[in-house]
Formats: C-alpha cells, structure tokens, sequence
C-alpha cells in the first residue's frame, strides 16, 4: 500500500503582484513568446487564461507542437515532464513545483525496475500519469484516451505488464480481452467517489447521466452510462441528449462543460466523506498568481538528465504514433 502526502496550498504574497493578472500574463506571454497549456482540472480562472486546454493526450500533441520559446504547464509534474521530454530546447514552467500526482507516486522508480525484472518477456505499456523514470522503463506510454486502441495494436501472443493505475488496467482488460500483469497504482481522487452516494443521486436525478472516468473504482463505473477520458466526457455530454450529468471525475472539467452545454446541469460525483476529497488537491496547487510570478522570474524550471529524456521520448514517440 502506498501512502502519498497530501499537499499543502501556500498563501500568495500578494504585495508584488499587479492589480489584473490577466493583463500582466498576456504582457508576459509576448514578451517571453510564451505558451499556456492547462489540464482541464485546473482552476477556472487558468482554464480561462490558457492558450491551449486539453487531457492528457491532447496536451502531449500540442507540447509537441508548439512553436512557443517558454512553455507553461499549468497541470501536475509529470505533464510538464512530459512537455520537457518532447521539448528539451525550450524553457518548460510549472507554477508549483509541489504539484505532483498521487497515482505517479504509487510507482516508485526503483521499485517497477523490480516488478519489470520479475516478468521478463512482457513489453511495458504505462499510462501517462507516471514519472519520466517509469516513462524511461516503458516500450509505450498511452492515456486514458488511447489506451484500448494501443493495446488492441499489440500482437495476442506478446504479455503486457500495464501500469501503474490499477483501474484503467482493469477498465482496458474488459474491453480488449487481453491478459495484462496490473501494477497496483491509483490516484486519490478517483477511489473516493462514493458509489452509495452516487446512487442515492441518480435516484434524486433520474433524468441523470452517469458519467466516469476509468480511473474510478469498478463499484462506480458499473453505474455509468458513459466511460471515457476528461476529453471524451466533456465530447459526451454535448452530443447526449440529457439534460442532467452525474460526473464522476476531478469537477475542474464541469467549467469546460457548462460552457458548452449552458443549458444542461452537471453534478459532481460526492467522496465517501463529507470533504472536497474530489478536487485534486495537487492540481489546485497552481493558482493564477504563481503562474504570474513562475512566467515573471522564469522559474520553477523542470529539467532532467538527458539520460532519462532521451529514454522516456521513445515511449512517448511510439504512443504519439499509435495514436494517429
């Protein structure tokens, strides 16, 4: 069992900052020929702000395209890692650089290095929510996006090891068939969720949609009428047609989501205990004025050895191109 520590949210200093961040963002933003990619779990406010808003496959691509000098990643450290990986000649921010993930955390380096050895043979598909050191011990990096489409590219006869998120692994064995060795990792957000609750809601909203990501616990996604990535998701509940959506993932996806379907109401799925449990507590540690002062000094800076992202790209290469 893996224990992460929870982060702690620091109080901004506000006597240097200037009266509309916004403005001294954008001002920024030209002066450093700068580009804001975000998560959908972030803060409305940076959603607002960003250049580009995407899941994690979407925010792979467009690191990778992005013809910007400075790259600011407001999400967690191993999707700035990642925009690193696919950019070493460019200066990639992160506002904090506490903002880590719980699932990257269930999978310490040294530790699959072991798990790897115990299962000679099997090729390593790991999901993107891992650090650059378990992307440099990978063969394929995928998201929840593209999982099931990799692995169905992987010929039957060849064993997988798939990690590190235990729940997605299940989630992609169900839909492909196949027999994968599971690393036993999950993210703190989306093992909380509450099936009774969840129930007793679908029961006050019975025009409802459920709707999850395979990240959640299989107790909560037998309930869903849609399974998908935060992108599928938001895609979902603009085609459906029911009015009302049960959402069962990190709520930072609910703005995107009213602002494309004004007219539909989105409830976010309730924890076991009564706590904002469902908020990713590490993706909430950027805030609009530490994305401010991260562009204004050039710092937090993510760097690695070029060991590590030379090793960690080819994974990356593959996944992009089993994507297309």
């Amino acid at each position: 069992m893996f224990i992460t520590a929870l982060p702690q949210r620091e109080n901004t200093q506000p006597g240097a900052l200037p009266v509309d961040l916004f403005d001294a963002i954008a001002t920024l933003k030209k002066e450093l020929n700068a580009v804001i990619l975000a998560h959908y779990y972030q803060e409305p406010d940076i959603q607002d702000i960003a250049d580009f808003i995407g899941d994690s496959l979407q925010l792979a691509r467009a690191a990778a395209q992005t013809n910007a000098d400075v790259i600011v990643f407001a999400g967690v450290h191993f999707m700035a890692e990642t925009a690193k990986i696919l950019n070493p000649e460019k200066l990639v921010l992160l506002p904090d650089l506490n903002a880590g993930c719980s699932l990257a955390d269930t999978c310490p380096p040294q530790e699959f290095a072991a798990f790897k050895a115990a299962h000679p043979g099997h090729l390593v598909i790991s999901y993107i929510n891992c650090s650059a050191e378990i992307k440099a011990m990978s063969d394929i990096i995928c998201t929840s996006s593209n999982a099931v489409k990799i692995v169905e590219q992987i010929p039957k006869e060849q064993p997988i090891i798939f990690a590190p998120d235990r729940n997605l692994g299940r989630y992609v064995i169900q839909k492909t068939g196949r027999d994968m060795v599971l690393w036993q990792g999950s993210c703190i957000v989306h093992e909380t969720f509450s099936e009774k609750k969840i129930v007793q809601l679908k029961i006050a909203h019975p025009e409802a949609e459920i709707i999850a990501h395979p990240e959640c616990e299989e107790s909560v996604l037998r309930h869903a009428d849609y399974i998908g990535s935060t992108a599928a998701l938001l895609k979902y509940c603009q085609l459906s047609a029911s009015p009302e959506f049960i959402v069962a993932t990190e709520p930072g996806i609910i703005h995107q989501m009213q602002k494309a379907a004004a007219n539909k109401q989105f409830i976010p799925a309730p924890p076991e205990n009564d706590c904002n449990c469902n908020e990713c507590p590490f993706m909430r540690l950027n805030t609009l004025e530490k994305l401010y002062l991260a562009m204004k000094n050039r710092t937090p800076e993510i760097t690695m050895s070029e060991e590590i992202r030379l090793a960690a790209l080819l994974p990356m290469q593959k996944m992009l191109e089993m994507s297309l």
